[in-house]
């Protein structure tokens, strides 16, 4: 493999790059619908790395800076043939193909899963391939090789194959209505008060360095600054409430997010007669839960390949593809 055949995966909030080879691996924070730095940084990419060939994979043209899925295929399209000469650039579709010239320009929106699943279906066969992110979750069948999920972003989610729950991005609030402090229940505030980088920033399943995602409150990322955050949710400052009953709050919010990907999952390996799981994402460590609860095989991305290319994974399959 080659480390001058890179992988983009350019989505609403985060832009991933990855070589073949795995060499080189990047993530840069650049959220589409408050920032125009995306051509700037794939300049910045395209004069530092001089690849040879560039393959793109893309879910950004959904954020709400743009009126429709096509405007935002476009902008994505320029950015990227303005760093890297259009002559270099190759995109892959939602059918996992390179784009070709009569292919339809929907055809390449959402289609970074689909990067993933060739890979991972070449390497392991049947298994359900889930890619915990930091904003959504990609739960994707695949038997004979193939995927047997829903093209489309909405097909996915009326199929449970697609679910807006994320490791870093997602608002609490739209998680969990109720928890339990000092066995009673409790309400929480329906504001954006705190995500869940900050449960997982406390219960140690990620560091500083992983929470790339800016704060609810736009202050810090440290322990003291999440439990700031979580104590919000019921309306509380930190001389309100006991650090313990902070810390259950957050194994409580976990809870409800390894329950919910245990609903899906299962219906979704019922529907396909699955029993392996193939986990990739920030999220690894949640679907190794759900693993054991439902009794799976499971196979990390991070054991396999890397930790590092598992938080890139379609950027470095995008990759892949191509070199290939």
């Amino acid at each position: 493999m080659n480390a001058n055949v890179i992988g983009l995966d350019i989505g609403g909030a985060n832009t991933k790059l990855a070589s073949s080879n795995g060499t080189l691996i990047e993530l840069h924070y650049l959220p589409l619908w408050k920032s125009i730095r995306l051509s700037e940084v794939l300049k910045e990419i395209a004069y530092r790395l001089q690849p040879e060939k560039v393959a793109v994979v893309m879910t950004g043209e959904l954020a709400d800076c743009f009126d429709n899925k096509d405007q935002g295929i476009i902008f994505i399209k320029k950015a990227v043939d303005s760093a890297f000469g259009s002559q270099k650039v190759s995109y892959i579709n939602c059918m996992g193909r390179i784009q070709g010239e009569t292919d339809k320009l929907t055809d390449l929106a959402a289609a970074n899963w689909v990067a993933s699943v060739v890979l991972v279906g070449a390497e392991f066969g049947d298994c359900i391939f889930v890619d915990v992110g930091s904003t959504t979750s990609d739960i994707i069948p695949i038997v004979s090789g193939e995927h047997r999920a829903g093209i489309t972003d909405i097909e996915r989610l009326m199929r449970s194959e697609l679910v807006y729950t994320g490791t870093l991005r997602t608002n609490i609030a739209t998680l969990i209505e109720k928890v339990e402090i000092e066995q009673r229940l409790c309400r929480i505030a329906s504001e954006f008060f705190a995500t869940t980088a900050d449960v997982y920033i406390l219960l140690g399943e990620i560091s500083e360095n992983i929470y790339t995602c800016e704060t609810a409150d736009g202050a810090g990322r440290s322990k003291t600054d999440a439990m700031r955050r979580i104590a919000r949710l019921v309306c509380a400052d930190l001389s309100e409430i006991r650090e313990k009953d902070i810390y259950e709050i957050a194994r409580q919010v976990q809870e409800k997010q390894i329950s919910t990907l245990t609903e899906v999952i299962y219906e979704v390996a019922k529907r396909n007669g699955l029993t392996r799981i193939v986990a990739a994402g920030l999220g690894e460590f949640l679907i190794k839960k759900v693993s054991e609860r439902l009794g799976f095989e499971f196979i990390s991305v991070s054991g396999y390949w890397d930790e590092k290319i598992s938080r890139v994974f379609p950027a470095y399959a995008a990759a892949r593809l191509l070199d290939k």
